[in-house]
């Protein structure tokens, strides 16, 4: 619990600095979404932008909770190894629509890093799963190891 509460904290202050920079987009970026992409006015102010961001990094967790939960040992950590490359393929695919789309490179660079730290926290959350020890139940215990009959 007290690896949760640390993993927890470190996301949520990932997620203020995510919706700190990403809400100091240029003035053609603002001025874009008042416009045209009216879906995104909530990036414009940085607790909602951090609200949504951490909102998204919860669902995460606890998706993946389940998922740990759901498979034995090894599998799990499979799979929480391939969730934490989909982050690291969000993170590359997320860079080049940066770099190719040119509304987004107008937003600047304090927003691309803010929606790069969405992709990091997930990665966060990722390595958290991949590094955590799992109790092995006494009944499992027992079973593979039966007291000699008398």
């Amino acid at each position: 619990m007290k690896r949760a509460l640390q993993l927890f904290i470190l996301l949520a202050i990932v997620s203020v600095t995510s919706g700190y920079l990403m809400s100091q987009m240029s003035t053609v970026g603002r001025i874009g979404i008042n416009l045209i992409h009216k879906e995104y006015k909530f990036l414009k102010v940085w607790w909602q932008g951090a609200a949504v961001v951490f909102a998204a990094l919860m669902v995460l967790y606890f998706v993946q909770y389940v998922l740990n939960k759901a498979f034995v040992y090894t599998a799990g950590k499979i799979v929480h190894f391939l969730l934490f490359l989909a982050a690291v393929g969000g993170l590359y695919l997320t860079w080049a629509d940066f770099d190719d789309d040119i509304s987004h490179r107008l937003l600047r660079e304090r927003f691309h890093i803010g929606a790069y730290l969405f992709w990091v926290g997930w990665m966060l959350i990722s390595l958290y799963f991949i590094t955590a020890k799992r109790k092995v139940p006494l009944a499992t215990l027992s079973d593979k190891n039966p007291e000699p009959k008398q």
